[in-house]
């Protein structure tokens, strides 16, 4: 006996996408790559969005085989909506997966996070083989942190510590990450609070650096790993 989806029927983008042409071409190039067997990371952000769909009727039009790891609870509940069969890392190893980003340097270093999926995007993106960050001309940046603070997920107990050590390491800004729609903080996935912290100088150490503090469980400074930027 399955559950009725109506609940699942309103699942969309909220708020109108911009630039949307030039990421549907993006959206081309990543559904062109699926295929029957493949076990696929699916990533979060406006772009990843239309991809899913594209995905979906893709699977459906000729009848292919795939497994979807989502990045939140978010695209989990837009693949069932769409009959995308979903997975875990906890099962199945991703042979690629496709996801947005708020910048790129030149270097390749992102800064994801808007959406307060971090953590599992970045061992999503450490656990495949190769990951496609979907991205439109408007993410680039000529030094990274130059228009997105980098999100710091820390622990509640932890927070005041969390931030004066950011404070001592030279950040700018450090700002609690309040909710829209409700009141108080944003609470992730796993139940942290988000930090959105800006630092004038981003060296290759900083992510490293950032993961030490005691308490902080993820940053959304991805630095080297196995990525292609497809745009």
């Amino acid at each position: 006996m399955e559950w009725n989806q109506k609940a699942l029927q309103k699942i969309g983008w909220n708020g109108e996408i911009t630039n949307r042409e030039q990421k549907e071409l993006i959206v081309k190039k990543i559904v062109d790559k699926v295929k029957s067997g493949d076990v696929i990371g699916f990533g979060s952000g406006s772009t990843s969005f239309l991809a899913t769909h594209a995905i979906a009727k893709k699977i459906k039009e000729e009848n292919l085989n795939i497994l979807a790891i989502p990045t939140s609870y978010e695209v989990e509940l837009l693949c069932q909506s769409l009959g995308i069969p979903t997975t875990t890392l906890n099962k199945n190893k991703p042979n690629w997966g496709f996801d947005g980003a708020d910048e790129v340097s030149p270097q390749n270093w992102l800064i994801k996070g808007r959406g307060g999926a971090l953590f599992r995007e970045k061992l999503l993106i450490a656990s495949s083989e190769i990951t496609y960050i979907l991205v439109d001309e408007t993410k680039y940046v000529s030094n990274i942190c130059d228009k997105f603070p980098i999100p710091v997920e820390c622990t509640p107990e932890a927070l005041h510590f969390v931030r004066e050590r950011l404070l001592d390491l030279g950040a700018s800004e450090v700002e609690l990450r309040l909710a829209k729609g409700k009141d108080g903080p944003i609470i992730t996935e796993y139940g942290n609070l988000i930090l959105d912290v800006k630092f004038s100088n981003v060296n290759d150490n900083l992510e490293k650096i950032l993961k030490s503090i005691p308490g902080v469980l993820e940053t959304g400074l991805f630095i080297g790993y196995n990525i292609e930027v497809i745009k």
